[in-house]
């Protein structure tokens, strides 16, 4: 966590004006119906949300080390925190995962109220270990208990050298996320949201039976992911902690190009071929029960919540969207036989069901 908010600080400028959370909620890569409410608050709620976001990445982590009722208050305080972002947005398994380490921070005595506590109880069982450890009535180690110790203590050496560069990239003024510094990938530098995008864009696929991708009269189709906006009247959803990796890719490749994200044509040449492994990963295929269609592109809208209470609202709309322009130009399977050849694809086979 302290990663996750020395790498805000450093980077974007809205965390230090603590002006990011007026654009995460819609920008953030799969927004949830929550998250169309929680963009609509005043702007002094955002900043409260952009402190306290600070105070706990920032602050709070350095609770663990203030002795045992600080230690329970930071546990307590980054699992509240892991469960509002899972309500505020769709991140996955992440946040669920997070809150794992934070239940060491709750000791015997703090969560000693779940157990019973009668004669025969898990708590009384543990209570008189505990009683015949304090008057060493405890049998002497043996052999194996001595080889465990050793290997838990041969793993805090490994880790603790290898988190040498963890910390130094830590401390630095040049910190960076999300890397690992050796191949065994045990420990890794974690940051997110080190920077805030300040508008939505998507990539809209759409295909069309037309014999000329060119043609006036040529009507393009949209497909639909299952959880990314596209169709402005559809609810965003809520998959926490699934998560739809295709959707997530969806929203990296939106704002830069289709050169530095080339899957994003391979997946073009799986839909026109009417691949059956690419569409199980849409909502919905337009040519379902039809041909494929004949050419296929992408094209670049910038995507904007709708105001609740507003005509667009009213007639159904979460999002409002404005065309961009091309993201890639219409393109078939004829026309894709070189690039696919280049890069050692298989061309992909139409499929015929």
């Amino acid at each position: 966590m302290l990663g996750a908010g020395l790498i805000k600080i450093r980077g974007d400028r809205c965390w230090r004006d603590l002006t990011c959370m007026d654009f995460h909620y819609e920008t953030q890569p799969v927004p949830n119906p929550v998250a169309y409410f929680l963009h609509q608050s005043p702007w002094w709620v955002h900043r409260g949300e952009t402190l306290g976001n600070h105070f706990v990445e920032l602050v709070v982590p350095f609770f663990i080390f203030l002795g045992r009722r600080m230690c329970v208050l930071h546990g307590a305080l980054q699992i509240l925190f892991q469960v509002i972002l899972i309500i505020s947005g769709n991140l996955s398994f992440l946040n669920w995962l997070t809150m794992v380490p934070s239940v060491a921070c709750f000791d015997d005595a703090t969560l000693g109220f779940l157990f019973p506590s009668g004669p025969g109880g898990l708590k009384y069982r543990v209570l008189k270990m505990q009683e015949e450890a304090a008057r060493g009535a405890l049998a002497p180690l043996r052999y194996g208990c001595v080889v465990r110790r050793a290997v838990h203590l041969a793993l805090a050496a490994l880790v603790a050298w290898l988190s040498v560069p963890v910390v130094l990239n830590l401390l630095s003024p040049t910190q960076i996320m999300n890397t690992s510094f050796n191949p065994l990938r045990i420990v890794n530098t974690y940051g997110a949201f080190g920077s805030i995008t300040k508008e939505r864009t998507e990539v809209i696929l759409q295909g069309t039976a037309a014999p000329n991708a060119s043609s006036p009269d040529a009507v393009w189709e949209d497909y639909e992911f299952k959880c990314k906006p596209g169709d402005p009247g559809r609810r965003p959803c809520l998959i926490s902690p699934y998560h739809y990796r295709l959707d997530w890719l969806m929203w990296f490749a939106a704002f830069q190009t289709y050169e530095h994200n080339e899957w994003i044509i391979h997946l073009a040449g799986k839909l026109l071929a009417n691949d059956a492994s690419a569409l199980s990963l849409l909502a919905v295929n337009p040519f379902k029960g039809r041909a494929p269609p004949r050419w296929l592109r992408g094209e670049h809208y910038r995507y904007k919540f709708s105001r609740p209470g507003g005509p667009h609202a009213a007639a159904g709309k979460w999002w409002l969207r404005k065309r961009i322009g091309p993201y890639f130009p219409p393109v078939s399977l004829r026309d894709l036989e070189d690039y696919f050849r280049s890069r050692e694809w298989p061309h992909p086979a139409v499929d015929v069901d």
